[in-house]
């Protein structure tokens, strides 16, 4: 991912049977001016293949004693020193060859080279800028030392541009992720995505990026006004949908509105963030209009597998809270059937709705069955004991209510109901002594709160 390496590519050339005049090619490539330079240079060669630096660095004096302004000699030099990891001479070499000939990337890279393998960064940086006039792709390069060097307004700067000029790549991506997650370089990157939209507005990448953007800046409404960008330029795009359904909604056109949400829930595309605040306002549309119910239903089934939002627990909170106590059973119960049985949460709110619309039967078994699984947790035993009294199982209601009352533990309220459960289920057991023990006990302690 980090940088190009070219040294590889420059010993196999360097055996080609000819040399032609050094221009911007690579730079074995060249005429010999002698037999004795011809001779010891192919000596140098022979002796780098072999790994026997020391010996190639000797055959190359000769040659630069023999043309001592000759840019390829030194260049080869630089290669044999930081071949034996003698980096000082191997940039003074480089140096050399570059002051001979200034316009050869190939002399530049041997710098670059030296630079990074010595983690001289900054050198790294402005040698890569010279050898980008000859070769812009060499940009890729420049990018990551701005990375390895967290300057990334610059490298956001370099990827913007790359990806422009030569389509987008993988490595430009994962580091446009990593700065972007740094929510100060978000800025910088919504403007770029508007200036692209406005150059070629039917691309949609872009729109999908500065909808994600705002969505993760919890800006709605501009990630709702560029969907509707979106619908107007590409309107088959699945985040199109996104601003139809609304529109669609806010129309009172349920069916089309439905349709939309339908391609929304199940695109792999849209942000799951965008799919539950769509779910939640068709569900407050339903709510007014329940003859929508069933498609609530199929909607809610494409978050089944969501590890993040329990949606038909959510669905019973927000039922419950209305007060509408049948739907928020219906969606408590799907959800302990999809997932735990015994969920903490969801349960005590399932006894409580059930005891709203008294249904006593299976609010008892429940409770009964959630005592086993959680013995110290005190509600359980109360919702087992009123629903035991209303079906008029006194005993049962006396025992399980004396069990649970040594659980309670700051909960004056809670405390209290246990007292009129147990003077409920005395009185129906026909003590009553009892009863007006535990009635009395009952005030004294709603008093004590007072």
């Amino acid at each position: 991912m980090i940088k190009k390496r070219v040294f590889t590519v420059l010993f196999l050339a360097l055996f080609s049977t000819s040399f032609s005049v050094f221009a911007q090619t690579e730079p074995e490539d060249i005429a010999m001016a002698t037999d004795e330079y011809q001779d010891s240079f192919y000596e140098s060669l022979k002796q780098k293949g072999i790994e026997n630096y020391d010996k190639a660095i000797v055959s190359l004096e000769k040659c630069i004693k023999l043309k001592p302004n000759d840019a390829v000699a030194y260049f080869e030099l630089g290669k044999n020193y930081f071949a034996l990891k003698e980096y000082r001479n191997a940039q003074d070499n480089f140096e050399k060859a570059t002051q001979l000939d200034p316009k050869n990337k190939w002399f530049w890279l041997g710098i670059y080279d030296v630079s990074y393998e010595t983690k001289n960064y900054p050198l790294a940086i402005e040698t890569i800028q010279k050898i980008i006039v000859f070769d812009e792709e060499y940009k890729d390069d420049l990018i990551s030392l701005y990375m390895i060097t967290n300057q990334y307004d610059k490298a956001l700067i370099a990827i913007n541009e790359m990806n422009e000029k030569f389509g987008k790549s993988s490595d430009r991506e994962i580091y446009k992720a990593q700065i972007l997650s740094q929510g100060k370089y978000q800025n910088a990157e919504i403007d770029n995505l508007i200036q692209q939209i406005k150059k070629d507005p039917k691309e949609e990448s872009n729109y999908l990026n500065l909808i994600l953007l705002y969505s993760k800046n919890n800006e709605n409404e501009k990630s709702l006004d560029v969907a509707k960008q979106l619908a107007k330029e590409i309107p088959n795009s699945e985040w199109a949908q996104v601003s139809l359904f609304k529109t669609y909604l806010d129309a009172n056109q349920a069916d089309k509105a439905i349709k939309s949400m339908n391609v929304i829930l199940a695109s792999s595309k849209i942000d799951s963030k965008i799919k539950h605040r769509t779910l939640n306002e068709f569900l407050i549309y339903v709510n007014k209009n329940p003859q929508y119910s069933a498609d609530l239903e199929k909607a809610i089934s494409y978050f089944d597998n969501d590890p993040n939002v329990d949606v038909a627990k959510e669905i019973g909170k927000f039922y419950h809270s209305k007060g509408q106590f049948e739907n928020a059973i219906k969606y408590y119960e799907k959800d302990l059937k999809a997932n735990s049985d015994t969920e903490l949460e969801t349960n005590m709110l399932l006894l409580e709705a059930y005891s709203q619309t008294k249904q006593f039967e299976p609010m008892t078994k429940r409770a009964m069955m959630l005592i086993e699984v959680y013995p110290s947790q005190a509600q359980f035993y109360y919702y087992a004991g009123l629903g035991s009294n209303q079906q008029k199982q006194f005993k049962n209601a006396k025992t399980v209510l004396e069990m649970g009352l040594d659980y309670v533990v700051d909960d004056v309220k809670l405390e209290s109901n246990f007292n009129i459960q147990l003077g409920e289920a005395y009185n129906g057991l026909g003590d009553a002594k009892k009863k007006e023990e535990y009635f009395l006990k009952a005030n004294e302690i709603l008093k004590k709160k007072k």
